[in-house]
């Protein structure tokens, strides 16, 4: 792997448009129902500062990745849209990714960090169990989670 580097991007700009699209499409064909994908809703200024950002992942010039972080509560902080695009899978960036949203969640001022994922993410899941994320109740009316987790940034 080629050395990374995390970018805050403007999520409505590329390539942040670019790996939200391919995210989106490779999640409706997984559960097949696109029309409740963006359950819970998500808006785009979420993304942004002072609470929120968007990162994306460059190998080179080559965008390989992105995800963001929104504001929940005073001190939590929630990761939303991991992707990492599927050739360059099984090589690290999605756990430098979730280490850099993390270590922005804790610039910004939150002390805890929470997720969900779906059954048809697998790899995601043993990713947030293997860097501490514990499970938890339900935060969100997500229908395809079947994972909620929580780190301390602490």
């Amino acid at each position: 792997m080629r050395q990374l580097r995390f970018v805050a991007c403007d999520p409505e700009e590329r390539p942040a448009t670019d790996l939200l699209a391919a995210m989106r499409a490779e999640l409706n064909d997984a559960y097949e129902s696109p029309s409740r994908l963006d359950n819970p809703p998500l808006r785009p200024q979420e993304l942004r500062l002072p609470g929120g950002s968007y990162l994306v992942g460059y190998e080179g010039a080559r965008a390989v990745g992105g995800g963001g972080l929104r504001r929940l509560e005073a001190r939590v902080a929630e990761i939303k849209r991991m992707y990492v695009r599927p050739e360059c899978r099984s090589r690290g960036v999605a756990r430098s990714l979730l280490t850099a949203l993390e270590e922005t969640a804790r610039s910004l001022g939150y002390e805890v960090v929470r997720l969900d994922t779906g059954p048809k993410q697998r790899h995601a899941l043993s990713l947030y169990r293997s860097v501490g994320y514990d499970d938890i109740a339900p935060y969100n009316d997500n229908p395809f989670a079947c994972f909620w987790g929580e780190k301390s940034l602490k």
